[in-house]
Formats: structure tokens, sequence, C-alpha cells
């Protein structure tokens, strides 16, 4: 068995583009090397893509975050520069969390499951949950250090929901 790192929506969007934070920037150096650390132990890493098309406001979603990004093909839907060239799949999706990943979670025997990325409040706990209620066995964790939120509050607030539900927190 071995380890799954999920690498939630590192995108230039949410990081410098139309929901860019400057806590989002700060943490792109720890993912990087969080990444390199997973692939020298030979274990497994994967990338979701957050994914919308130009009707995006036109969705419920666009409705209640009426701001236009990581739209499909847009330099803005890509991964961070530094991240882009790294292998692993990516899974797409239209919404906070991703039923594929869970799947494909499943599917690995893994040992455990860490989440870093963007955003902690919105798609890192999102994934997280589901991943852990797709399996409850397995110890589902988030590095802190890794994951940044709307904002520093909502960040924490995250971390703490997710705390409650036996995600560990590092």
């Amino acid at each position: 068995m071995n380890r799954l790192l999920v690498v939630v929506d590192m995108q230039k969007d949410f990081i410098d583009g139309s929901l860019g934070t400057i806590e989002a920037q700060a943490i792109v150096a720890n993912v990087k090397k969080k990444i390199e650390e997973y692939q020298a132990a030979g274990d497994d890493v994967i990338f979701t893509l957050d994914t919308h098309e130009h009707n995006y406001m036109d969705t419920q979603e666009g409705k209640n975050l009426p701001v236009l990004h990581c739209v499909k093909g847009t330099a803005g839907w890509e991964l961070a520069d530094v991240l882009k060239e790294i292998p692993g799949r990516r899974f797409e999706k239209n919404t906070f969390a991703s039923t594929a990943v869970g799947e494909y979670a499943v599917s690995g025997n893994y040992e455990s499951i860490e989440l870093i990325g963007l955003c902690t409040d919105i798609c890192v706990i999102s994934n997280a949950l589901l991943i852990k209620a797709f399996l409850p066995e397995t110890p589902v964790i988030v590095d802190s250090s890794c994951c940044a939120g709307v904002t520093p509050e909502s960040h924490e607030n995250a971390l703490n929901s997710m705390k409650m539900c036996q995600v560990t927190i590092l």
C-alpha cells in the first residue's frame, strides 16, 4: 500500500487571478515541495481542476459567486506554472468536490490520503469530507501549511470543521 496526495485546484485564477489571494500565493512553494516529497517516496499524486464553461454566470454557483473563474481553456484555468508540468492524473470538476476522486481513492487501497490546495473552506473541505465518506476507515489528512482559504478566518473555520469530522490537520 502507498499514500495518495490530492492537490486541489492549484489554478491560476485561485492564486493570482480573478479569485486570487496573498495567502494562496504564499502556499505555492509549500505545495510544490509536498508534491516532490510524495513523488520521491513513490506515492501517487493527483490534481483536481475547477472547470467551468463560459456560461458560468448562468449556473447556480455563478449566481452565488458571481466572479467568472477557471473557464476551461483560459490561462486562469491552468495549474500554477511551477506545477503544470508535474505528472499526475487530472480530474476536472464543475462543482466543489469530485465523486470521481472519491472513486479513484477507493480503487487505490491507500494507507492514507492527504489533501492540499485551494480553497480550504470550499473545495478542500468538500473533497476531504467526500473522501472520508467513501473511506471512513482510511486516515484523511489536510496539511494546513499547503492550503489557503477565501479569508484567513474561513480557512481556520474549515480546518476546525474538518478536525471535528475526524480529518487529521497538520
